[in-house]
């Protein structure tokens, strides 16, 4: 729980404007996806009082989600001079990669792997505009996803260059979107990555909720075991467990062979 949201939000945006300084950068480029994440992040970037391109870019998307997004984007470019609106329809562009890939239709096979692509076609597209506009990509992921279940596309949605608010988890993102302001449509949407053109939830894929997930991220860094628990919470700590043993690939660096010195004298 935020004891002090308000110095949360300033501190974050401090540290925001100081690592755009340092680097140099105009502002930043932030996917708005209609979800609490992104919309946290970019209103904490919005008031860095530097240049913000919010960026929709549907493929496929469920109507819910493209709502959201909009009215996301629509009350941060009312509220703030220096946040600018962009919505780029990337449904071609996956439609043309799924043909060049010879895919005639998505089966149990390919749909992991094509929603990975459509986070990766994002990433690219924030890059894009990113260099174009001499901007830093601000990552949305939170806590829970980044550094417990590993819930994100390695080089899509973790493709990014800072990470507002990768030290808050998801409780914590939900209270400083109401101290932000969040619209209440988002606030009570249950999170869901987007990635596969229905309403599908995190829950659905994961199998707990995020309340549930903080719950065993906090019990296992005290040291607490799977054989430690019965029922519900078991199941769910084998989850978390799971999630996090499989997905240590994103959260390390990538490894390195090193070459002995013999080798290469």
């Amino acid at each position: 729980m935020l004891k002090y949201p308000k110095l949360v939000s300033e501190h974050i945006v401090s540290w925001l404007s100081n690592y755009a300084h340092s680097a140099k950068a105009d502002g930043f480029v932030v996917g708005i996806s209609g979800g609490i994440d992104s919309a946290v992040t970019a209103s904490l970037c919005a008031r860095t009082g530097l240049k913000v391109w919010g960026i929709e870019m549907p493929i496929h998307q469920h109507p819910d989600h493209v709502t959201r997004a909009q009215q996301m984007q629509a009350q941060l470019d009312f509220d703030f001079d220096n946040f600018e609106t962009l919505r780029i329809d990337l449904t071609p562009v996956f439609e043309s990669f799924v043909t060049s890939n010879h895919l005639k239709s998505e089966n149990d096979r390919t749909a992991l792997p094509l929603a990975n692509s459509r986070a990766r076609l994002r990433m690219t597209t924030l890059y894009f505009h990113a260099t174009m506009n001499n901007g830093l990509v601000a990552g949305t992921g939170n806590k829970v996803e980044d550094f417990g279940v590993g819930f994100y596309t390695k080089y899509g949605d973790g493709g990014v260059d800072l990470s507002p608010i990768a030290d808050l988890m998801k409780s914590e993102v939900y209270e400083l979107g109401h101290y932000l302001g969040v619209p209440n449509s988002i606030l009570k949407a249950s999170p869901s990555d987007g990635l596969f053109g229905d309403a599908r939830t995190d829950e659905d894929q994961i199998g707990a909720s995020y309340d549930e997930l903080e719950w065993a991220m906090t019990a296992q860094k005290q040291g607490k075991l799977v054989s430690d628990y019965s029922g519900r919470q078991k199941e769910v700590m084998e989850i978390y467990v799971n999630f996090n043993q499989k997905n240590q690939h994103k959260m390390n660096p990538i490894p390195v062979c090193q070459i002995p010195s013999h080798l290469k004298r």
